[in-house]
């Protein structure tokens, strides 16, 4: 039985460890019959291990939870694949602090001893977003959990083996290589990080205007010109001007760059300037990147140190000049000045534009916002720098990850990110691989220094320095050995210290390589291995085939290779999309040797902004924890959190203040199934999510009213009954809700296969709420509460019928409710509601002309219901309804037991015409009406309706004063104009109606 109410916090912890215990989140067992479209499988987008649940996990997951609930309950073999990413610089910055608290640092560890407090760390701590998503009612095979960092206690687990393959395979291919190239380095981390891990943020800054001095104090004539063509400005110059945001990086100019088609310099293009501080000359080159309206038009060229400017060296051969050090710190070389060598960028800055000035090339100082880059996870300016790093050549990998999107094999939906994709693509970069990092995946190269030169055969050779990338370390001793090889022809022997070829384990990754002459140690020669990590989006990218056991064949990987579909945000379609994309198509490949996508489909997914349409953000105070919407939340406890580590702690006195006016008494606890049902019912296409408290509590009174509905059906004995066949129902409000219930399924299904979750969710809302409890269980009382008999006895048969296919329906949408009510309406089910069979609900189900009929009781019930509300006729007065015909329509008679409740109707009758006053409706071409009198006293009615007909009248005068006064019309914003006009409209509009009715009393 039913208790009175569902009770989310009590069932939820509880059914979902039913599910898990029982098995139903693994892939139900293969059949011989099976193939690929007999098999569903998901890859989650893995949460950072640091992480914790808000809404966009909130969003993402309940989608994925939707896709996998239905595939499981139509049959198919689901694989929901789990896990969490290791995060490289969150997870390390999340344990150095907590060592810092401790009063340890990790500059004063080993690597080892390090890292071995980072797995402790996550054994402790690293779970909780796991656990946060179950209570979400997340359907994950948590029995294949898996972390992008694999597990070293596992042996069976293959992530970290299938990173290294991938490196050493894409490496001998050419994919993978080392350079020196510009990338964000986070000074604070001493790393470098991706693109995603830089948030630009807009600050006061200045551009510092600077004289470089020509050569020789060579002079021109510097001509400017209006658009028109007319001379504003004729001078002789000895100089370029140019303007800088940055100051301390013109230390490491190259060149001067101007347009090639900017007049104002052509006599000087080919010039050499004097650099200001550090005194070398530099060219003025041209090129397209300056833009000849911006500024003086002439750009500094510091390669090493900008990334428009290291295309514009390398398009024309500038040499690029490192400046600083790890930290950000200017550094000692033959081009930086000794005052400046030790000094912190910041401060260098200041030194610089105060020397500038005492050689008297200051021009001016402009205040402007410019766009600075912050580190996302350490705060810090990121400096553009020239590193040495390894580099996958990502275009020659792009193409065919191109192709495969523009055929088909993979989809994007909505299409339109296709585009987004593409020009990302289009542009790809050389991708950076390495981070400076202990935690990640170590980069399996090591490195060989120069041995110098060697006489062999009579020939001088060179053993330069060299490379060595390999899966493991006895791999890479033997290519060690293999390198040294030729020294073996003159009788010197090589023995790699403390090397077991029978053994992976050597402890440091490091090892050394003696060469024997004579018996004695002629040199030590010791083979570093690279202390960089791989980023985090590398191992990522192998996501959707190394947590299926690659590179090992296995049988996961057979069956769920290619995945179903990748639900995503549109921020990541580059940094992991496209990556799992350009890997999966080079590592799996089909019989015939093609490669093969990752994914079939992908779905962008909106984000979720607040009510008022901004991005949720804890430096505005305006962010949602689903856990808090899910169990509710104080006041007092929304504030806390809110401003509880902010950026900006100034502005917690403003946060707190507008979360306790928007909500004062925090939220109740609305139960996981609520917020879900709201996330997938304003997920539409291309539509970002306004999420809105309010709807959340108004879906969270859906199931309440579906519980109620349940307890109804069990207090009038509607069992389910498997033996009965609905489409054998003869009495009409039956066939029509049966008929309805098909075609809700049919709807909800098509809904879910094209990934339009809004329209999926709103055809079961309103099914079960209007058609099923508005309606038909509303008809249906008159049969349930007759004598017993037929027509009773099918009626709860077909109730029971259609609230088991709304449970089905509504299952994958709302788990929790919905299995609760199915377990306890029949104790004797063999099933749970999660492994029951989706509802196939052919045309066979549909009767046309049942619908037609219940259509019209539906149109004629509530035409009655709106005239008595029109005529403000108490509900407890009944009235009769005279159909305007010679013969009384044997459907009134049919139906009078539904017309007396519903409609308030005490008798059906024919009559000739109208009575006089009496109200009036039309249904299908046939008038009915309905005699007032004894109802209502017309003359008060007449007096009420003039009354209201006047209050509107006057508010229609004062909106037309203020639209008729310019202060208003000209003034005023457009919006608020218009809602003046709207409001007018309205009050007309209700005018009308009471005219209509004043009319209708006769």
């Amino acid at each position: 039985m039913l208790e009175s109410k569902f009770d989310p916090k009590e069932a939820e912890k509880r059914l979902y460890k039913m599910w898990e215990d029982s098995g139903a989140f693994k892939p139900r067992a293969a059949k011989e019959t099976d193939t690929k479209d007999d098999n569903f499988s998901i890859v989650i987008p893995p949460p950072n291990v640091t992480g914790s649940l808000h809404m966009g996990h909130a969003v993402n997951n309940t989608i994925q939870d939707i896709l996998v609930r239905y595939n499981r309950m139509k049959g198919k073999a689901v694989l929901w694949q789990p896990g969490t990413d290791h995060a490289g610089i969150a997870t390390q910055m999340v344990v150095e602090r907590k060592l810092a608290a401790e009063g340890k640092a990790r500059k004063d560890m080993t690597r080892e001893e390090f890292l071995g407090h980072v797995w402790n760390w996550k054994a402790e701590s690293g779970g909780n977003i796991n656990q946060q998503l179950r209570r979400l009612g997340s359907s994950c095979d948590w029995s294949r959990e898996k972390f992008t960092l694999g597990n070293p206690d596992d042996e069976t687990d293959k992530m970290a083996e299938a990173v290294t393959k991938a490196f050493v395979e894409m490496y001998e291919a050419g994919l993978i290589y080392r350079d020196k190239r510009l990338v964000n380095w986070d000074p604070h981390f001493q790393t470098a990080i991706s693109d995603l891990e830089v948030e630009n943020i807009e600050k006061d800054g200045h551009f510092w205007h600077f004289k470089y001095p020509l050569e020789g104090g060579e002079t021109y004539t510097y001509v400017e010109k209006d658009e028109d063509g007319n001379i504003t400005l004729t001078e002789e110059r000895d100089y370029i001007s140019i303007a800088t945001t940055r100051p301390e990086t013109m230390l490491g100019d190259g060149a001067v760059a101007v347009h090639p088609d900017d007049e104002r310099y052509a006599p000087i293009v080919g010039k050499m300037v004097r650099l200001p501080l550090a005194n070398r000359l530099i060219p003025i080159i041209t090129d397209e990147y300056p833009d000849m309206d911006f500024g003086s038009g002439a750009v500094k060229i510091t390669g090493a140190h900008d990334f428009n400017d290291y295309e514009v060296a390398k398009r024309n051969d500038i040499p690029m000049y490192s400046l600083m050090d790890e930290k950000g710190a200017m550094c000692a070389s033959e081009i930086m000045p000794e005052k400046y060598v030790g000094m912190d960028r910041f401060k260098a800055r200041k030194a610089v534009v105060a020397d500038i000035d005492a050689e008297g090339l200051l021009i001016k100082i402009e205040d402007k916002k410019i766009m600075q880059p912050y580190g996302d996870r350490s705060g810090v300016v990121i400096e553009p720098m020239l590193t040495d790093q390894w580099f996958v050549a990502a275009d020659k990998l792009a193409e065919q990850a191109m192709a495969k999107v523009d055929d088909g094999s993979t989809k994007f939906i909505p299409e339109n990110w296709k585009k987004t994709y593409d020009h990302w693509m289009k542009e790809i970069q050389p991708w950076c691989i390495s981070r400076q990092l202990w935690w990640g995946h170590q980069i399996p190269a090591w490195y060989i220094p120069s041995y110098g030169n060697v006489v062999h055969q009579g020939e001088v050779h060179n053993l330069p320095s060299n490379i060595i990338v390999a899966s493991n370390k006895k791999d890479a001793v033997k290519a060690a050995l293999n390198h040294f090889s030729i020294l073996g022809d003159i009788q010197e022997n090589i023995d790699p210290v403390n090397y077991d070829e029978n053994s992976n384990d050597y402890g440091s990754e490091d090892f050394l390589i003696e060469i024997i002459r004579d018996g004695q140690v002629s040199a030590s020669i010791e083979v570093k291995r690279d202390p960089d990590v791989l980023d985090t989006w590398f191992s990522s990218g192998l996501w959707p085939f190394s947590t299926l056991g690659w590179p090992e064949n296995t049988e996961e990987l057979e069956r769920f290779y290619p995945t179903s579909v990748l639900v995503t945000a549109f921020d990541i379609i580059f940094f992991w999309v496209a990556r799992m994309m350009m890997q999966g198509l080079h590592f799996m490949k089909d019989e015939d040797g093609n490669g093969v996508v990752p994914f079939n489909d992908v779905y962008i997914h909106a984000l979720v902004l607040d009510e008022q349409g901004k991005k949720m953000s804890k430096s505005i105070g305006n962010t949602l924890d689903p856990l808090d919407l899910i169990d509710g939340v104080s006041a007092d406890d929304l504030v806390e959190k809110r401003t509880r580590g902010l950026k900006n702690p100034e502005k917690a006195p403003q946060i707190a203040k507008a979360t306790r006016k928007q909500y004062p008494d925090g939220f109740e606890a609305y139960g996981a199934d609520a917020l879900r049902f709201t996330l997938a019912s304003m997920a539409g296409q291309g539509r970002n999510i306004r999420l809105s408290v309010d709807r959340i509590a108004g879906y969270r009174n859906f199931g309440t009213k579906l519980w109620s509905a349940a307890n109804f059906g069990q207090m009038n004995q509607c069992r389910p009954n498997n033996d009965y066949d609905v489409t054998k129902a003869i009495i009409p409000i039956n066939q029509w809700i049966v008929s309805e219930t098909a075609k809700t399924a049919q709807e909800v299904s098509r809904c879910i296969e094209a990934y339009r979750f809004n329209d999926a969710a709103d055809a079961v809302y309103k099914f079960a709420w209007d058609t099923f409890c508005s309606w038909y269980l509303e008809l249906t009382k008159p049969l349930l509460s007759g004598a017993e008999g037929t027509a009773k006895e099918e009626t709860q048969a077909v109730f029971a019928w259609v609230l088991d296919q709304i449970l089905k329906l509504l299952h994958p949408f709302m788990p929790f409710i919905t299995e609760e009510i199915w377990l306890k309406i029949d104790t004797s089910r063999d099933d749970n509601l999660i492994v029951t069979a989706w509802p196939e609900l052919d045309d066979t189900y549909i009767k046309p002309q049942s619908i037609e009929e219940i259509e019209w009781l539906q149109t004629l019930i509530t035409n009655i219901r709106s005239v008595r509300a029109d005529m403000n006729i108490p509900p407890a007065k009944k009235a009769a309804l005279l159909m305007l015909a010679k013969d009384l329509d044997p459907r009134l008679a049919y139906y009078a037991p539904q017309l007396s409740p519903m409609a308030r109707v005490d008798k059906v009758e024919t009559a000739e015409a109208a009575p006089q006053g009496a109200l009036q409706t039309v249904v299908d071409g046939v008038t009915y009406a309905i005699p007032l009198e004894g109802l209502i006293d017309l003359e008060a009615e007449r007096k009420r309706l003039s009354k209201e007909i006047e209050k509107a009248q006057a508010e229609i005068d004062k909106i037309d004063k203020k639209l008729s006064n310019p202060a208003f019309t000209d003034k005023a914003p457009e919006k608020v104009v218009q809602l003046q006009k709207d409001r007018r409209a309205d009050y007309a509009s209700e005018i009308e109606k009471l005219q209509e009715a004043i009319s209708g009393l006769g």
